[in-house]
């Protein structure tokens, strides 16, 4: 008995297994997503779970070749905003390379059929300074032009936050 609840304990602990998603509906194809305008609305959840900030994005992506770029417009419920530009290298195989002015060196994006992982590492910056924190990003595509993101941010492995956002293909 105590070897399957320490098995059990130990894959519950596993992550997230891109695999599963491989041939999942709907498709998720991250050019033809993010090409164009895209409504989001998200929110960060403390390492308890309580909601401490809300806000509203609106992306546009465009490509040219295999080179992309997101424009994010950030606006938080509490009146501040924000502009994010995420600049995509499509290397093929469903991978793709991930820059940003916040991003520490380059992110790692995987597709998974109808999910997409991505890792990067983020200068994260607070009132009291700059942080870099670890983020793993999982995109899930739904029906009707819809996908939700939830990312996991974490400092020495630890989770600190959680994101979760839901978007819309305009």
């Amino acid at each position: 008995m105590l070897t399957i609840t320490f098995t059990l304990l130990l894959s519950a602990c596993g992550g997230i297994d891109g695999q599963k998603y491989v041939d999942q509906q709907p498709p998720f194809d991250l050019r033809e997503y993010f090409t164009g305008p895209v409504k989001a609305w998200g929110m960060i959840q403390d390492r308890s779970g309580n909601v401490i900030r809300k806000f509203d994005i609106d992306l546009v992506g465009t490509w040219d070749g295999n080179e992309g770029e997101l424009v994010e417009d950030f606006r938080y419920y509490d009146g501040e905003t924000q502009r994010r530009v995420l600049r995509l290298s499509d290397i093929g195989n469903g991978q793709y390379e991930v820059r940003a002015d916040d991003i520490v060196d380059v992110g790692q994006a995987m597709s998974f059929g109808n999910a997409m992982n991505l890792n990067y590492t983020m200068a994260l910056t607070l009132d009291s300074g700059t942080v870099n924190v670890d983020l793993e990003d999982w995109i899930w595509a739904m029906n009707d032009g819809v996908i939700i993101n939830r990312a996991d941010i974490k400092k020495f492995g630890i989770t600190v936050a959680e994101i979760t956002i839901f978007m819309k293909k305009e």
